[in-house]
C-alpha cells in the first residue's frame, strides 16, 4: 500500500516513484541520475527529498543537487577524483520523468574501499554553498 498525504490545491505527497518502462522504484533519500536537456552533458546527480503527485497524476520530484567540481567555483582541480561530487544547498523541483535511475554517493572513506567502483558510484568529501561559493570543510585528505 502506498502512503499518501494531501497537500495544497490537490497535490499529494507520495513516498516512491517507479521509473516509466522499468521495475526500478525510487524512494525519498535515494540518489538519482537526472537526464540533462543537452544529451552531450553527463547526467546530473541529486538526492530525492520528496515526491508530489498532482490532480493529473503528474509526479514532481524535489531534489538536492550534487555538483561536479567543474560546476563549482574554482573548477576541477588536480586532486579531484573523476567521480567526486559536492553536496550543495541548491534545491529544485523537476518532473520525475527526468530520473534515469539510481546511483550511490559514498562517503570518501567508503569509496576508497570499493575494489571496482561502477559508473553509478560517486563520492563526496565536501558540501558547497552555491551563493557564497564556500566549501565545508575547507580542507580534507587527498
Amino acid at each position: 500500500m502506498e502512503f499518501m498525504a494531501k497537500l495544497r490545491s490537490g497535490e499529494t505527497d507520495i513516498n516512491s516513484y517507479r521509473i516509466k518502462g522499468t521495475e526500478n522504484i525510487i524512494r525519498v533519500g535515494d540518489c538519482v541520475l537526472i537526464r540533462p536537456s543537452d544529451a552531450r552533458k553527463p547526467k546530473y546527480v541529486a538526492c530525492v527529498e520528496k515526491f508530489e503527485k498532482d490532480n493529473n497524476n503528474n509526479v514532481n520530484v524535489h531534489v538536492r543537487w550534487y555538483y561536479r567540481p567543474e560546476e563549482a567555483f574554482g573548477g576541477r582541480r588536480i586532486f579531484h577524483g573523476a567521480n567526486e561530487l559536492f553536496l550543495t544547498d541548491h534545491y529544485d523541483v523537476k518532473s520525475a520523468d527526468v530520473i534515469e535511475g539510481k546511483c550511490v554517493v559514498h562517503p570518501f572513506n567508503d569509496y576508497t574501499k570499493i575494489d571496482n567502483p561502477g559508473p553509478k558510484d560517486f563520492y563526496c568529501r565536501f558540501e558547497y554553498k552555491v551563493d557564497t561559493q564556500v566549501f565545508t570543510p575547507d580542507d580534507v585528505q587527498v
